[in-house]
């Protein structure tokens, strides 16, 4: 019996390339192959799950239709990367979302925001348990506060670990543009943090810091991404 075309040893290309020639399969072994990355990315740059399912969706559904348009100049995986950004960023102009909401009270519900969630491992103490969770909900209260660019530039290259470059093919933008985003976030951030922060003073930033996110990079996804529907 030969192996059938969406077979887990064939690459991302031709995945793709099955599920243009009309396997039914191929598309579904592609989008499982990455759905914990992606939908990282998309709940990282939504800020909730609910909204990061839809924008997950509607860049799967848009991958799936424009499937025969890819014409190889990256990699699969940037070309996924770029269809889900994209659809999550068209989500938050559409609904004008620009995080102008008082805080929360509560933060307990950013707890399980993909793989936001900072690894404790190593840090037995309660004490010290207490300062990693409170600084993580302060970076991701301030996170949500980014314009949409700005986060996703951020997500990508600071959280996920994706070069620079790589970033501004998913961007469909220059590299210089993806530097400038994570160079105007991040100083963004230093100031929002320095705010948030308990007994903050708004006038007194932290000292400057070429990454403000080294607490909260990727360690594991901590809720399962929905499959496509």
């Amino acid at each position: 019996m030969n192996p059938p075309a969406a077979d887990a040893e064939l690459t991302d290309h031709e995945l793709l390339q099955a599920h243009v020639a009309g396997d039914p399969d191929a598309f579904a072994t592609l989008f499982r192959r990455h759905r914990d990355r992606l939908w990282a990315v998309a709940l990282r740059t939504m800020g909730n799950p609910e909204d990061a399912a839809d924008g997950l969706q509607d860049g799967m559904i848009a991958a799936y239709r424009r499937a025969g348009s890819f014409r190889g100049e990256a990699a699969v995986t940037t070309w996924l990367h770029r269809v889900v950004v994209n659809a999550c960023l068209d989500r938050i102009r559409a609904a004008k979302v620009r995080r102008a909401d008082p805080l929360p009270e509560d933060l307990d519900d950013m707890a399980d925001r993909g793989s936001l969630v900072t690894s404790t491992a190593g840090a037995a103490d309660p004490a010290d348990l207490a300062v990693v969770e409170e600084r993580r909900r302060l970076v991701l209260a301030a996170l949500d506060l980014l314009p949409a660019e700005q986060r996703a530039a951020l997500v990508l290259v600071d959280m996920e670990g994706y070069p620079v470059a790589e970033v501004a093919e998913m961007l469909d933008c220059a590299v210089g543009t993806v530097k400038s985003r994570c160079s105007r976030g991040r100083s963004r951030l230093a100031v929002l943090l320095g705010v948030l922060k308990p007994g903050g003073d708004p006038g007194h930033a932290p000292p400057g810091n070429p990454d403000p996110l080294p607490s909260v990079r990727t360690t594991e996804a901590s809720r399962a991404p929905p499959e496509p529907g």
